[in-house]
């Protein structure tokens, strides 16, 4: 079974950057279709990029060409750069990865991601 393990997120000033990874184990990146989900306080998960076993991509209206989803399969990781953040921004960033490819650039519900991370804190500070 594959085990996701989020890292980099932290406090940060109002446009500045932070860079998250995604540590995946029990299985090799490539099969999957692999995206992040971010929750704030009060708020649903929401679905913000995903990375598909061809290599597309894809955002979520609120960070497209801010953020930039990647993946590495030497190293077996998912990369999240995320640039000229925002205060709301902040939330809760989860790594999530799944087999079924449909949708998988475009967007879909927390309930369509098969497998989660534990999370990693994002504060932007205005």
């Amino acid at each position: 079974q594959v085990q996701l393990a989020e890292s980099g997120g932290g406090s940060v000033q109002d446009g500045g950057s932070l860079r998250l990874s995604c540590d995946v184990s029990g299985d090799t990146v490539k099969n999957y279709c692999m995206g992040w989900f971010r929750q704030a306080p009060g708020k649903k998960r929401e679905w913000i990029a995903g990375s598909s076993n061809d290599g597309d991509t894809g955002y979520a209206v609120s960070v497209k060409g801010r953020f930039t989803i990647s993946r590495d399969d030497a190293k077996n990781i998912l990369v999240l750069q995320m640039n000229s953040l925002q205060p709301e921004d902040t939330a809760m960033y989860y790594c999530v990865a799944r087999w079924a490819r449909v949708y998988c650039t475009t967007g879909y519900d927390a309930v369509g991601a098969v497998y989660w991370g534990q999370g990693t804190q994002v504060t932007v500070s205005s």
